[in-house]
């Protein structure tokens, strides 16, 4: 069940000041457009996670930048590279409230 350990890093004193919320629409959903997908995604540090979604978008990101120049040139030379994206949604956030990787185990074991 444990997976590993980590350092929990705040993002703001290491500089990353824009945290974003993506939504990936894609036309083409073949195999070989998915697989570089996400050797792309994958291999870009500013993402956090990545989630293939139900709804209007097929992918949701979760995206930090030092500020709003680095999360455009992010756009452009990232997202807007990728294969197949028909559309590009950016949701900023403007105040983190809560944040964690802790499971409710105590209350999943009283189930």
């Amino acid at each position: 069940m444990i997976e590993g350990y980590q350092a929990i890093l705040n993002r703001k004193k290491l500089g990353l000041g824009v945290m974003a919320f993506v939504q990936i629409s894609c036309t083409d959903h073949s195999e070989e457009a998915t697989a570089k997908f996400e050797k792309i995604i994958a291999a870009a540090p500013q993402v956090l996670s990545c989630h293939n979604t139900t709804g209007e978008a097929d992918f949701l990101l979760q995206v930090v930048a030092r500020d709003l120049d680095s999360y455009s040139r992010f756009i452009d030379k990232v997202l807007r590279k990728l294969p197949g994206v028909a559309s590009i949604r950016s949701n900023l956030s403007l105040r983190e409230m809560k944040t964690t990787n802790q499971f409710p185990v105590a209350e999943l074991l009283s189930l």
